[in-house]
């Protein structure tokens, strides 16, 4: 009788044992609130972009005004034995910032001078004076005394330096170079030199008159120090191997870039003292 009873208590126990395990757990914490559905927030719209507004004109006295319109063109040439293996193209070089290098060389060569101010001007304004209508019969509407002053009436600057790309001539040859890029020359790969070129010029201007102020001797130095060298100038010498082909490959080709920014650079150092001297 014992043993049964033994036996029905465990039962019992069991059962209630299950009992509880079946039965929900019951806390005095109060039950987490379901969490809201989070809010999407729409994302603030972006901000339209400002207008590029025009850049501010330099205020203050101006005794040097800069005009730099050397251009973002770069001319590769190549020239064989005869007329018909010349080839010649330009190709535009916008990233260069050819025009920024001159006026900051300006600069420097002023002491950033505060009373030296840069000039803009509109696109296309010196193409009549690049591409004049007539060769025979200039029109002095397309000189750039004209052009200068056409750009400049409210600068009051006291004068005007304009930097120009020009035309040269390789000594001892009739091969014209036009403005800045790079040429080759000879027969072949095995003969072919190849070099780069910065026809850089500088004029000044009387900002009353828009009168050029000579500067007969400007450059006679450099012109004297290259017809006595012995060597090939470093600068323009230019490794076949970097000599743009085609010529579409200018533009993103860094080390012509680097070279051709030094090469305008050391025209301008060497040019710019004799026209910023004080008369």
């Amino acid at each position: 009788m014992l043993r049964s009873f033994a036996t029905a208590t465990i039962l019992v126990s069991c059962l209630t044992a299950a009992g509880w395990a079946q039965s929900p757990a019951t806390s005095s914490a109060p039950a987490a609130a379901t969490p809201a559905k989070p809010v999407t927030k729409k994302a603030a719209p972006k901000a339209k972009a400002a207008a590029k507004q025009p850049v501010a004109a330099e205020t203050g006295p101006c005794r040097l005004g800069v005009i730099s319109a050397i251009g973002d063109r770069f001319a590769v040439q190549k020239f064989g034995l005869t007329i018909f293996e010349t080839e010649e193209s330009e190709v535009p070089v916008e990233g260069w910032g050819l025009d920024d290098l001159v006026v900051a060389r300006v600069r420097a060569a002023t002491g950033a001078d505060p009373t030296v101010r840069r000039i803009a001007y509109p696109k296309g304004a010196f193409e009549p004076f690049y591409h004049p209508t007539s060769r025979f019969l200039p029109d002095p509407r397309e000189g750039l005394p004209a052009i200068v002053r056409s750009i400049t009436p409210a600068a009051n600057c006291e004068r005007y330096l304009v930097v120009t790309r020009f035309k040269g001539q390789v000594p001892g040859t009739n091969l014209m170079l036009d403005g800045i890029g790079a040429y080759s020359r000879g027969l072949g790969s095995l003969v072919r030199h190849s070099h780069l070129f910065a026809n850089v010029a500088v004029l000044l201007l009387d900002g009353s008159n828009y009168e050029t102020i000579s500067r007969p001797f400007a450059g006679l130095g450099t012109r004297l120090a290259e017809g006595l060298r012995l060597t090939e100038d470093p600068l323009t010498k230019l490794d076949n191997s970097l000599f743009p082909e085609p010529a579409t490959a200018v533009p993103g080709n860094t080390t012509l870039r680097e070279r051709t920014r030094a090469l305008v650079a050391a025209r301008l150092d060497q040019t710019l003292p004799n026209y910023l001297k004080n008369d």
